[in-house]
């Protein structure tokens, strides 16, 4: 190695950086495997130890927040809708379809091959918004028919035909408007296409759970009578 030596310090202890980059491959499997291979292959001096940090330090901050973030998110979605129902059979019906919105934005990640990462934490945050925005239409306009006069499963088959359309506009809009960053795969892709993929694949799959699984739900628990 040619060049100057240089005594690096941080926190009056001395240490020595190595420096890596990743391509063609995900951050956090790479650092997994090279810190699986380190500590099989690498016998560290006495008093030393060892630190992953840059971006992949950076990573693992950005999901420690996300832990924080996400729930905070979920609770709020809980509280706005249960100021819009005043009922938590209503609400809860309302977030049922989160979880089967999500599924959608899973199965893309997996078929496309792309990890899960902090863009795509954000894809499944505004995937919540999306699919609970959609389950609040169709569960006021049932709301409405009950109160006026309609009976449940009545109810429950002209909400969809009501509300066909509004749900299909709504996911067609967000799949449509980020299909080409989902696509991309140029300079910067690997940032905006995991959060587009997700919402992409999550509102491919949201007509079918919104319009199908939900009114079965609502016929099954919902609690609103005539």
């Amino acid at each position: 190695m040619s060049g100057a030596a240089y005594i690096y310090r941080e926190q009056q202890e001395r240490y020595l950086p190595i420096k890596f980059s990743v391509r063609e491959r995900d951050l956090g499997s790479a650092i997994q495997e090279a810190q699986a291979k380190v500590a099989q292959q690498v016998q560290l001096p006495a008093g030393s130890h060892l630190e992953w940090v840059g971006e992949f330090g950076n990573l693992q901050d950005a999901i420690r927040r996300l832990s924080i973030v996400v729930p905070i998110s979920l609770a709020l979605i809980g509280v706005l809708l249960w100021f819009n129902f005043g009922s938590m059979v209503d609400t809860l019906l309302a977030m049922s379809v989160i979880p089967m919105a999500v599924f959608g934005g899973v199965i893309g990640l997996l078929f496309s091959g792309i990890p899960f990462s902090v863009s795509a934490a954000i894809g499944f945050i505004a995937l919540f918004g999306i699919s609970v925005m959609d389950g609040i239409i169709i569960l006021s306009q049932f709301n409405q028919l009950i109160d006026e006069g309609f009976d449940k499963m009545k109810a429950v088959v002209r909400t969809g035909e009501l509300q066909l359309r509004p749900v299909l506009m709504t996911c067609a809009v967000a799949g449509i408007g980020l299909l080409p960053a989902a696509l991309s795969s140029g300079i910067g892709s690997q940032v905006q296409k995991p959060l587009a993929l997700v919402v992409v694949a999550g509102m491919a799959l949201a007509p079918f759970v919104i319009l199908i699984t939900l009114p079965v739900l609502i016929s099954i628990f919902s609690r609103r009578v005539k």
